[in-house]
């Protein structure tokens, strides 16, 4: 809580003959003095303390690495995203330079990003090498299997929604017969994801609310235990500003030690999902390491523990300081 000493600082302050730069370093000093001063009144309440700032931290640390896991899909579902082909089946009894016409509109497309040609010839080579059956292929008359063309979307056009429609798109084409795109795992994954993003958005709001309750009813629980100092501050000319400002200075502390808290909490959780992860790469033959939060998501977390640190002060303070006066 404020001593006399920053109340003498206050006073000084509001002196007529107080110079500009006077009153800046008086309001510094004062700023100072009652931070350090509350942060030593967080201290003198250890357990209290620190299990708010627990609290804090880990309902911070729960949709952190919720966000993490989260980014770490997406990364994965663009990975897997990013082979998917359009594979065109061309009419049959075609001359080649229809099929040479088609190439060519094909590469102005400006969804397509490559296109291969695959000949009757050498499709039948590639069946034959794949399935097993060159005795039983050699006994018919004719090639039966058709032309391929396939088609590479540019990354942009790679989503399940825009790979579907740019393969309506090619299926208008005279020469086509039918088009394939194996995507529906992809759009299932998708909505997945789309499903598990919309969790973790509920799930943040729903913890963060539950820290502005718990910080507001510690910074309530401070008010109540200091009322008659704030009873004599005020008696004695203290205005409700000068009243609060320790309280949303603890606030600060609260939220500033919570946001530390909860990024050490979720680089804990990362490095004990990592071997799992790893694990699992190497099931599926690949190479994914599972990325923790830079430092931009790093300072984010931080200016959010502090901005619920003294959104909860700052609530709890206007309403209960403005109800104490002196009897």
């Amino acid at each position: 809580m404020t001593s006399y000493k920053g109340f003498k600082m206050n006073k000084q302050l509001n002196k007529p003959d107080a110079t500009v730069i006077k009153r800046i370093q008086i309001r510094c000093q004062q700023h100072i003095h009652q931070a350090i001063s509350s942060l030593a009144d967080v201290w003198r309440t250890p357990i209290a303390s620190l299990m708010t700032m627990l609290v804090l931290g880990v309902s911070l640390a729960l949709p952190s690495t919720l966000y993490v896991v989260l980014k770490n899909s997406q990364t994965v579902s663009q990975e897997w995203s990013s082979p998917t082909d359009i594979n065109l089946f061309l009419k049959k009894e075609l001359p080649e330079s229809r099929y040479k016409n088609l190439l060519h509109r094909l590469k102005t497309y400006k969804e397509v990003d490559s296109v291969e040609y695959i000949s009757k010839a050498q499709g039948m080579q590639e069946f034959k090498r794949t399935s097993g059956l060159v005795s039983a292929l050699t006994l018919l008359d004719h090639n039966p299997l058709p032309a391929v063309v396939v088609v590479t979307p540019k990354p942009y056009y790679r989503s399940s929604i825009a790979a579907q429609e740019l393969l309506a798109k090619l299926e208008r084409e005279p020469e086509v017969q039918q088009g394939k795109l194996d995507i529906m795992w992809l759009a299932r994954l998708e909505g997945i994801i789309s499903i598990f993003s919309d969790a973790v958005l509920v799930v943040s709001v729903l913890l963060l609310s539950s820290v502005l309750l718990i910080t507001g009813n510690t910074i309530r629980l401070n008010i109540l235990s200091n009322r008659a100092e704030i009873e004599v501050l005020k008696l004695i000319g203290a205005t409700n500003a000068f009243v609060q400002r320790p309280f949303l200075y603890t606030g600060f502390w609260y939220g500033a030690i919570g946001g530390i808290l909860a990024w050490l909490v979720t680089m804990f959780m990362v490095y004990w999902m990592e071997d799992t992860v790893l694990n699992l790469a190497q099931l599926y033959d690949t190479e994914f390491s599972i990325e923790g939060l830079v430092f931009n998501e790093v300072m984010l977390l931080f200016i959010t523990a502090i901005g619920m640190g003294l959104s909860s002060a700052a609530i709890s303070v206007n309403y209960y300081i403005a109800k104490i006066e002196p009897s």
